[in-house]
């Protein structure tokens, strides 16, 4: 008995993923940190009230989104 040989099958194509998809929202949000870090550290009377200014700015977006919320009157 001989054994058949198939024919060779095309590698499946992969997509390559971009990392500079979506820049712009990165940027956006990285201005938004250095400019909260700056407001909140700069308003701090103690040093845990910068720390905890620091921890704010990693976060702004949430207090941006619960304001606008607010505003809208959801």
């Amino acid at each position: 008995m001989t054994e058949e040989q198939l024919p060779a099958q095309p590698a499946p194509a992969t997509k390559i993923k971009s990392p500079h998809k979506h820049s712009h929202h990165n940027a956006f949000y990285g201005l938004g940190f250095i400019g909260a870090a700056i407001y909140y550290i700069s308003t701090a009377t103690s040093f845990w009230a910068g720390v905890l200014g620091f921890l704010k700015a990693l976060i702004w977006p949430v207090f941006l989104v619960y304001e606008w919320m607010k505003y809208l009157g959801m």
